[in-house]
């Protein structure tokens, strides 16, 4: 991936353990060389779980950074887009215990985006209608979608950090 040019994007850490929060901030504060103090508010749906949120600007692949620094925690709950900027796609991650990592391209609107290889891909192995409407859904990220979208509407209306990568 190309990391010329600038974007954007938004951190979702849908739920972490208050004693991790600390370090999230240092992951997030170390990808992108600003420090990172964000505003963390009780989860809803996860009763003792904290969540925040913060939006960045740095260069494209910058994403794909922040999602390797908070792996390190796999008992968090998070999402990381990165909006589409001058040759590069946008992505979104999805990160839910239990699950792993869910990565895919974005377009301009934030859909999802299939290429015609991963569909002929999915085609070939398919055995039937439900097979392949069961590996659609695993390249749209269905089961992430299931497992964070309570801890995303609990999270409506939180506040927002913005931090902006140096350099």
């Amino acid at each position: 991936m190309s990391t010329s040019g600038s974007t954007r994007g938004v951190v979702y850490v849908h739920s972490s353990p208050s004693a991790v929060c600390p370090h999230v901030e240092w992951a997030i504060s170390g990808t992108l060389g600003v420090r990172a103090e964000l505003k963390w508010t009780a989860q809803p749906a996860a009763a003792g779980q904290l969540r925040s949120e913060c939006s960045w600007t740095g260069a494209a692949g910058t994403g794909a950074k922040l999602v390797q620094a908070l792996r390190a925690w796999p008992m968090i709950r998070f999402e990381v887009t990165e909006e589409p900027s001058a040759g590069v796609d946008g992505e979104r991650f999805c990160f839910a215990p239990g699950l792993g990592l869910w990565r895919a391209r974005t377009s301009a609107n934030g859909d999802i985006v299939v290429g015609e290889d991963q569909l002929r891909a999915v085609a070939a192995a398919s055995r039937g209608g439900e097979s392949f409407v069961h590996k659609v859904n695993e390249m749209l990220g269905s089961s992430w979608d299931e497992a964070l979208e309570p801890f995303r509407r609990a999270g409506d209306g939180a506040p927002v950090t913005w931090l902006h990568r140096v350099g």
